[in-house]
């Protein structure tokens, strides 16, 4: 019916004028700009599909993804697809790399050979990756992410041979908040298509489409 297909335009329109006043979307060709880095959607797919392949032939990896033991916490979110987590992953490892620098600690190579060790007695460092949601060519970056939390922990007083610690336990919280914090100065867009960074969840979210509306806060 023509006031049906009326009404039906009229609220896509305001739909994207809403999205459009909540700071719009990257370029075209663009997964997500964190900062002025750039990862593009071709990367983003190839990763992807590089992951598929090496997740089907890797039992440990399905074992692990089935029954997560969180050998390294917030590495990427519960989201639902994955693209999702691996946009989310190829995010927080930008995030973390400036988080370094606010604590002001330096993540060496020994550092990362030692997260990878840690990771290899876990389960396999390369299967760890792929249950995460990521192709084994990025097991030194979530390493490094791995790294950075521990080194980070220990600048704010964590004992990592007790995880229960009040002291490892405050260590954590201000690291979360040290990362949020982080995240939320950096200026992360995500394509719509995705979804969209929540820095308080470590984890893109899908995105709310709401009319504009005077209390909508866009």
């Amino acid at each position: 019916m023509p006031g049906k297909s009326v009404k039906a335009a009229v609220a896509a329109v305001l739909a994207a004028v809403a999205l459009a006043g909540c700071g719009g979307s990257p370029k075209v060709g663009t997964a997500a700009l964190v900062g002025d880095d750039r990862i593009t959607v071709t990367t983003l797919s190839q990763t992807v599909r590089d992951w598929r392949t090496q997740f089907r032939a890797d039992p440990a990896a399905n074992e692990l993804r089935a029954n997560p033991a969180d050998p390294a916490p917030q590495l990427a979110g519960d989201s639902e697809s994955d693209l999702q987590d691996s946009l989310t992953l190829l995010i927080n490892f930008r995030v973390a790399r400036e988080v370094a620098k606010q604590a002001g600690v330096e993540i060496t190579g020994s550092q990362v050979d030692g997260a990878v060790k840690a990771l290899n007695d876990q389960g396999g460092a390369g299967s760890i990756t792929l249950a995460s949601g990521l192709p084994r060519a990025h097991t030194r970056d979530l390493a490094r992410l791995v790294a950075t939390q521990l080194v980070v922990m220990q600048r704010f007083g964590a004992d990592l041979d007790n995880r229960l610690s009040p002291a490892t336990q405050q260590a954590g919280r201000q690291w979360n908040e040290l990362f949020q914090r982080t995240a939320r100065s950096m200026d992360i867009e995500v394509n719509p298509r995705y979804g969209r960074y929540d820095p308080a969840k470590f984890e893109i979210a899908p995105l709310a489409y709401r009319l504009s509306s005077p209390d909508s806060g866009i």
